[in-house]
């Protein structure tokens, strides 16, 4: 039978010797203390269990007041979400506590962690921003379950009929939501890392894949004259040829600066906050300018007054990540119209790849280790402090001399034979 104000009023505050429960409506129900306290609670499933969430204690709450209640947290509940969560944000709302929200307490990490020591915490962000925050974000953070987490990673993993998958970005979010657990349980804002267990190729089925593609000398060659003769903007085209020529990382050419590059010594700084090893080596990484590549950073610097070597369209800024990415494609559609030549996808990264695969025919690995930015294995990288300035250099030229030949075959022999005349 369901409940009645007078069966409740009978019952309130009645001595018994256990606890009593008894169900009404919409999963509304009563559960009266062995000391005859009695409490309203709706009784509900979520992700697969049965559950149960306290909405208020009689005679506080009146039955037709606690009916009502049950209905609206049914009605959260066919939305997806958890009664529980919906609550305690409201509890937290009212007291003006939002403090402890996934959102807020996900930027405290990022300000005082992520940005200090990820080189992507702006592509991080963002994908929570896009991903996490619409469903989780203001949600207690403390009151996430795996299943909340899950709910978004697996269908961004996987994708559904209609959105094709993005597994590295539900790889991205799941990795750093684990560090972001780890940096709030030892500040004990929450007890457990509810992500600890899960596992991207196990869980989500993210498959690690290894990308190779890179240009061949015709690649080369096409990529080169679209940077001439497209109307690709003249930073943007000197910009491609130094990451092929340099081979190193986007960003690091992206954010250098005029006073990175010495021309008295001939050599351009990458500081250690602005390359990817050098939050664990703290140390700059040290690039030759060979004489042939000084007229094309001269001709780039001519371009802006920025302290930036490379700058936005119309401000003093430095290249933004998201400015390069369609280089490539743009080259590709270049080639296509122009060439009547379908070239296979490659992203900026290929360059690096490029730079690095020809460097193997050129010079000793180690070399070409050092070329890239890597750290040296073992006791080498701990141990050799010589920067191999001279061998770098050395290769520098030899790649320069093959990247000329690739971009105009007849012109280099041609050059070649008069420096030997």
């Amino acid at each position: 039978m369901a409940l009645s104000d007078s069966w409740l009023r009978a019952n309130n505050g009645r001595d018994r010797e256990g606890v009593l429960e008894k169900a009404d409506q919409d999963g509304l129900s009563v559960r009266i203390s062995a000391k005859g306290k009695i409490k309203f609670q709706i009784r509900f499933r979520f992700a697969g269990k049965n559950q149960r969430c306290d909405i208020g204690t009689y005679p506080l709450m009146g039955l037709a007041d606690a009916r009502r209640e049950a209905q609206r947290f049914r009605a959260e509940l066919e939305q997806g979400k958890d009664p529980r969560i919906v609550k305690v944000l409201e509890r937290s709302q009212q007291d003006g506590e939002l403090n402890q929200t996934l959102e807020k307490l996900f930027n405290d990490w990022y300000q005082a962690f992520a940005i200090n020591a990820k080189k992507g915490h702006h592509g991080i962000l963002r994908s929570f921003q896009l991903h996490v925050f619409p469903k989780l974000g203001r949600l207690p953070f403390s009151e996430l379950t795996v299943h909340h987490w899950l709910n978004i990673l697996e269908p961004l993993a996987k994708g559904t009929a209609k959105v094709p998958g993005k597994p590295q970005i539900a790889d991205r979010i799941l990795v750093n939501s684990k560090q972001f657990y780890k940096w709030a349980k030892k500040r004990h804002l929450c007890e457990n890392n509810v992500l600890a267990d899960i596992s991207a190729s196990q869980d989500l089925q993210v498959k690690d894949r290894i990308n190779t593609r890179h240009l061949n000398d015709d690649e080369i060659r096409l990529m080169l004259e679209a940077c001439e003769q497209s109307r690709m903007e003249p930073k943007n085209a000197m910009f491609v040829e130094l990451l092929l020529f340099y081979g190193c990382r986007p960003m690091e050419l992206r954010e250098a600066k005029r006073s990175d590059f010495d021309f008295e010594a001939m050599v351009w700084t990458v500081p250690a906050e602005r390359h990817k090893m050098g939050a664990s080596t703290g140390k700059p990484l040290l690039r030759p300018i060979i004489p042939e590549i000084v007229p094309l950073l001269n001709q780039l610097m001519a371009l802006s007054d920025s302290e930036y070597l490379v700058t936005n369209r119309d401000s003093d800024k430095c290249l933004s990540r998201s400015a390069i990415i369609a280089l490539p494609v743009n080259i590709i559609q270049w080639v296509r119209k122009n060439k009547s030549i379908e070239m296979e996808h490659w992203s900026i990264y290929a360059l690096r790849k490029t730079c690095r695969s020809n460097m193997s025919t050129l010079c000793a690995p180690h070399i070409a280790e050092i070329i890239l930015g890597h750290k040296l294995p073992g006791d080498w990288g701990t141990y050799d402090h010589y920067h191999y300035l001279p061998e770098q250099a050395e290769a520098y030229t030899a790649w320069w001399n093959r990247i000329q030949r690739i971009r105009n075959p007849e012109l280099y022999q041609n050059v070649v034979e008069m420096k030997r005349g």
